[in-house]
């Protein structure tokens, strides 16, 4: 991840590539990659490595499973193959490896108990690091536009880097309008301290990545390591972009290739209404409208000794039908043993939410525990309907209150 960049990214169309995927952006873009293939299936693997053993120029191959989770290289398959990045320089080896991880789950630090599932692997050739750097090109608030994050020391976590040495991790902001000059990106050469013909080298790569990141309307693309092979060769070994969802309109091939496989059902649900709803693993139910409050709320939540079974922001100008499918998600959970609505009503009318919860809870006939807390836009005919609906619920006026009330329901 990147050094205290960007904020967290919550839920609505929120776009996940492959590692194989972003690779084929940058390839497009002039970056230099590792030469790689795509396989589905043992012989099929078998069959790439062949290829790019006899025709690619590749003296062995590095394996490397496909899931959108880090931490693959340590992880462990559900077959019991330990490892989902391997090396080896026999194309039968590396079908027989390939066949105990597609149809299996991976899991690593990043994904918890259940793994993710992999479909695809990355059949690439392998190449000697003699050198790595880590470089992220970010859209950065506090400088208002983009900023390179830049480290001589790449290969690790660049958080431990910034923490242990600061100095040795660079901030260079761009004007978006000029981009980056011929100059600019020799000096950055210079202070990953590549030497000789590599510093023109990789001032092209920089170049190329930033070409990258405007052309793709990214907010971050991230590469560590960015290094050097034996050959005196600058390669993108590594690489996570984001994008800015607002540019989907103009980015309809990228967003395209969305992987949809890892992500909960109930999140993708939730997107089409657009709703951002994450699974969390407690069981009082919470809708809630903006992220910081929807924050607010799982905190306070816990700080009564409850735990919160997810986050659902249904947004600011969220219609009745929106929130009757944020119900239907929230009553589909069986682990939820009471529900928690909390809406400030700014932009949203209280009326509307109301009306919502109503409709909702006459057609799924709920029979959990409601509590409810309406302030803002319309609070008054909207508590007027709520009381007048015959439902079983609580109303509170006070954050405090409602969440200790839901918190007592549960417990």
């Amino acid at each position: 991840a990147v050094v205290s960049t960007q904020s967290g990214h919550y839920g609505r169309g929120c776009l996940n590539l492959q590692e194989y995927q972003s690779k084929g952006l940058m390839d497009k873009y002039g970056v230099t990659i590792q030469p790689f293939l795509v396989a589905k299936s043992g012989p099929d693997a078998a069959e790439k490595a062949h290829i790019m053993l006899n025709e690619r120029g590749a003296n062995e191959i590095v394996l490397k499973a496909q899931i959108l989770a880090g931490g693959r290289g340590k992880g462990t398959f559900s077959s019991g193959l330990k490892g989902g990045v391997k090396l080896s320089k026999e194309p039968s080896e590396i079908g027989q490896l390939t066949e105990k991880m597609i149809g299996f789950n991976l899991v690593t630090k990043q994904t918890g108990a259940e793994g993710s599932p992999v479909s695809n692997v990355m059949v690439a050739k392998a190449l000697n690091i003699v050198k790595e750097t880590y470089l992220a090109i970010v859209l950065d608030r506090a400088y208002g536009g983009p900023v390179i994050i830049a480290s001589p020391d790449g290969g690790v976590d660049i958080e431990e880097v910034a923490e242990k040495t600061p100095e040795r991790v660079f901030k260079i902001p761009v004007d978006i309008f000029e981009g980056i000059s011929d100059e600019a990106a020799v000096d950055l050469a210079h202070k990953l301290e590549f030497e000789g013909d590599a510093i023109p080298q990789a001032a092209r790569e920089i170049k190329k990545l930033y070409e990258l990141f405007i052309g793709v309307d990214a907010t971050q693309v991230e590469v560590n390591p960015f290094g050097l092979t034996d050959e005196n060769e600058v390669v993108c070994f590594d690489a996570k972009m984001n994008f800015d969802d607002n540019a989907q309109f103009r980015q309809k091939d990228i967003f395209e290739m969305e992987d949809t496989s890892e992500t909960d059902p109930r999140e993708l649900e939730a997107a089409k209404h657009d709703l951002n709803y994450i699974a969390m693993e407690g069981n009082i139910a919470c809708l809630v409208n903006g992220a910081g409050l929807a924050m607010a709320t799982m905190d306070i939540i816990q700080l009564h000794g409850g735990s919160p079974a997810n986050f659902l922001d249904v947004g600011g100008s969220v219609q009745e039908s929106q929130v009757e499918k944020a119900f239907n998600l929230l009553t589909r959970d069986p682990a939820v043993k009471a529900i928690f609505v909390n809406i400030f009503g700014g932009i949203v009318d209280c009326k509307v939410i109301a009306t919502g919860i109503i409709n909702a809870c006459n057609k799924t006939g709920l029979e959990l525990p409601l509590v409810v807390r309406l302030k803002g836009s319309n609070m008054e005919a909207a508590r007027k309907l709520l009381g007048e609906s015959g439902l079983d619920m609580k109303a509170y006026d006070e954050f405090d209150d409602a969440a200790g009330a839901v918190v007592k329901f549960v417990n």
